[in-house]
């Protein structure tokens, strides 16, 4: 039947032989639904040998080669094999070993261990192993909340081991051993994606019990398709232009009515005091690095929400090695024949400082910095948002939001 059904390969062997971590993870398919998808895709790979040469006491994953490198001879029980097949299922349905960033990984391995094992516990899915990382005073806290603590160094490190085993991650970045890798039709985050989408449908739908609301959450938050940049860009635009209410005045006449010619009528007008504060900075990198299609797609973007919000002029500020003031500008003129200087070097702090200290630019004005990310370390005093072409990263942590857009 394994043959027939094409998991032979992956589940039965070669040799159709059934080991106890084999039927462990044959399990999921069978009778847990969450992680059935997951545990079909992946090849389980049970060789002490490899286990030996790469340091592998218990278990180690690698999602990129879809293989779960288990330790035939660790000797847990059948309820601890499933705890550890479903632990390791997890970091890479849940894409753990893409999350981490910039963060130390074996910090940001051991942070994760204590999320995924306490929602384990809390499922029942098999027994905890000795070796298992768990706390239950970090129930409901998710793994960059651990990961802080544990770098502000208030948990010893020194003691921690992971599945695979004391120091080592357990989310390895490509397979172990074994020559070629597995064909892929889409992309890997949308294939774990869509593993744990139908996962948690027939999960539900068979009643299996209740899952953790945190991991509910997350892998709801996985499943949903990413915000436009330009929705994240009209949002922010949003919060700091809210819809000024027009008033009625006899400083300008509105259009008489023909039944009743001879009376005069106010008319709609924006309060004058209100119009001068709607305004906001532009910062553009204008450096040989920047892409001049993307820019023009930015400023474009940038003129119709201004427009549309009733910022009457737009405060541009040109920057590659030196700032280039282009004053005061209105929308529609952003979004037309804009002449860029500079497209030397990159250093944008001289046209950030221009534009804070300018003494006809609002105090509470926010400025909105557009970069492709080539950039040394900015410290704005004022509201901000970067801008950035998507893929690129910012080197270093931003104080304001980061909108991407391609």
């Amino acid at each position: 039947m394994d043959i027939a059904g094409g998991v032979a390969g992956s589940l039965a062997g070669d040799s159709g032989r059934k080991t106890q971590w084999r039927q462990a993870l044959s399990w999921f398919i069978s009778s847990y639904p969450l992680l059935g998808a997951l545990a079909a895709a992946f090849k389980l790979v049970e060789d002490a040998e490899v286990c030996r040469l790469h340091g592998i006491r218990v278990a180690a994953i690698s999602p990129a080669a879809a293989e779960l490198y288990v330790n035939p001879q660790c000797g847990l029980e059948d309820s601890e094999q499933r705890f550890v097949i479903a632990h390791e299922l997890l970091h890479a349905g849940l894409r753990h070993d893409t999350r981490g960033g910039g963060r130390d990984p074996w910090l940001w391995n051991v942070a994760c261990d204590y999320v995924i094992n306490g929602w384990l516990a809390e499922m029942a899915v098999g027994d905890l192993p000795d070796s298992a990382l768990y706390d239950p005073s970090l129930r409901g806290k998710s793994a960059e909340e651990i990961y802080d603590e544990i770098a502000a160094g208030r948990r010893r490190t020194w003691k921690l081991a992971s599945l695979r085993g004391p120091g080592a991650c357990d989310i390895l970045p490509r397979r172990l051993a074994g020559p070629g890798d597995p064909a892929c039709g889409v992309d890997l985050d949308e294939f774990y994606r869509r593993c744990l989408a139908d996962g948690i449908g027939y999960h539900r739908g068979r009643g299996r019990g209740l899952i953790p609301a945190g991991l509910a959450e997350e892998i709801r938050a996985l499943t949903e398709p990413p915000v436009p940049w330009d929705v994240e860009l009209a949002r922010w635009f949003d919060d700091h232009f809210v819809p000024v209410e027009r008033r009625r005045s006899y400083a300008r006449a509105s259009r008489r009515q023909s039944a009743t010619p001879d009376i005069p009528r106010p008319g709609w007008h924006l309060p004058e005091e209100l119009m001068q504060s709607r305004t906001f900075g532009v910062v553009l990198d204008t450096s040989g690095s920047m892409d001049r299609r993307l820019l023009g797609k930015a400023l474009g973007a940038i003129a119709s929400y201004a427009v549309t919000r009733d910022v009457q002029a737009v405060r541009v500020v040109f920057c590659d090695a030196e700032a280039h003031d282009n004053g005061w500008m209105h929308p529609l003129d952003i979004a037309g024949r804009v002449r860029v200087r500079g497209r030397g070097g990159t250093v944008l702090q001289p046209g950030i400082d221009l534009l804070q200290d300018a003494p006809d630019f609002p105090k509470d004005g926010p400025v909105l910095v557009i970069t492709d990310a080539w950039i040394d370390r900015v410290r704005i005093k004022r509201d901000h948002a970067f801008l950035i072409p998507a893929g690129a990263v910012l080197p270093f942590p931003a104080r304001g939001p980061v909108f991407r857009f391609s």
